[in-house]
């Protein structure tokens, strides 16, 4: 059995330029490494602050992969049919140098990321794997719309310092007078706040005959992916600013007097991104060559703007799909397969 993943790669403070602890989306299992006393040492892309959390809360690491899964799949639905699209690499830098730029696509990793850490720690929280939570008990009495809060509501307070603690220590170990690390740390915060910005009530009714006389509420998470499409939007609208000292603070403005100041849930960036367009592995750039488009679209996943005006080949494919389907009685539906050929092109 090959345990490579297990060697002990700690990252040094001043060589910390990514989010390298999303490697662990990548590890199969973190089960068997952390039933070794030392196993939190062996987790791959970790720096020292990382590690000592990991030592103390070592049932939380599943979830912490599971958020960095999370993290991942959604930034590749997101951004699927733009230029750039989210494709990981092999190594410890799970998108490349992409992550390192600082710019929008950074800001958009690192706020998804943070938010995927928090929403997966609260979900285990809410499932009662995690002994140092649970539901959030705090939330009791009757609402101002009269309604009985109870039930177990998602303990997004506790989720949400798990992640601060976790996915900032790289940039506060590093120190906040340094402008990516100030632009990062307001990026993760985005991401924890359209989270917990969208918070929803579900309720359930007690009473005679399914009436309604007493409602019993709680709060629940939104579906990740709604955290991903709001994150999307403030991708589009970022703001690009760059740092100032105010007195000995030193923060980040807008770069121009006519962007609106942005808020905690806005997304900024310091640099300009490049098009995407021409292949750059050195900085995790794949470029648009081969990648399917849309001959008819005017958006970014058109022949035009994807192929980056480079013009576009176009095949014939042959597509299966189910057809003439039919319900028999009982209980199945028999379909017959249907073959056609389509049109598919693919950028030069």
């Amino acid at each position: 059995m090959e345990m490579v993943w297990l060697y002990v790669v700690l990252i040094p403070v001043h060589h910390v330029l990514a989010v390298t602890w999303l490697y662990l989306a990548k590890q199969p299992s973190l089960r068997a490494v952390l039933q070794d006393p030392s196993g939190c040492e062996g987790l791959t892309g970790l720096v020292e602050g990382q590690v000592r959390i990991c030592r103390q809360q070592v049932e939380a690491m599943d979830a912490v992969k599971r958020g960095a899964e999370l993290a991942v799949e959604e930034c590749q639905h997101q951004f699927h049919s733009r230029r750039w699209n989210c494709s990981t690499l092999q190594g410890l830098q799970v998108f490349g140098k992409v992550t390192i730029q600082g710019t929008r696509e950074s800001a958009f990793i690192h706020a998804i990321s943070a938010a995927g850490v928090a929403f997966a720690v609260t979900r285990a929280c809410s499932r009662g794997e995690l002994e140092k939570c649970g539901c959030d008990r705090k939330i009791r009495g009757v609402s101002p719309e009269g309604f009985q809060w109870s039930g177990c509501s998602d303990n997004l307070s506790y989720g949400i310092a798990f992640s601060q603690a976790f996915v900032d220590n790289p940039e506060r170990s590093r120190g906040v007078s340094s402008s990516r690390a100030l632009m990062n740390l307001h990026n993760n915060g985005a991401g924890r706040k359209a989270l917990l910005a969208h918070m929803k009530v579900e309720c359930k009714c007690h009473g005679v005959s399914g009436s309604c006389e007493v409602r019993t509420c709680w709060k629940v998470m939104p579906p990740f992916r709604k955290v991903g499409n709001v994150l999307k939007e403030k991708f589009e609208g970022a703001t690009e600013v760059h740092p100032k000292w105010v007195g000995s603070r030193k923060l980040l403005v807008p770069k121009s007097s006519r962007f609106k100041p942005y808020t905690a849930h806005d997304l900024v960036y310091l640099l300009a991104s490049p098009d995407f367009c021409d292949r750059d592995p050195r900085h995790g750039v794949f470029g648009t060559s081969g990648r399917q488009c849309n001959r008819t679209s005017p958006a970014m996943d058109g022949c035009e703007l994807l192929c980056c005006g480079r013009g576009f080949h176009t095949a014939q494919a042959e597509v299966v799909e189910r057809c003439s389907c039919k319900f028999r009685w009982c209980c199945s539906v028999k379909c017959k397969q249907c073959r056609h050929l389509v049109e598919v092109h693919r950028c030069r």
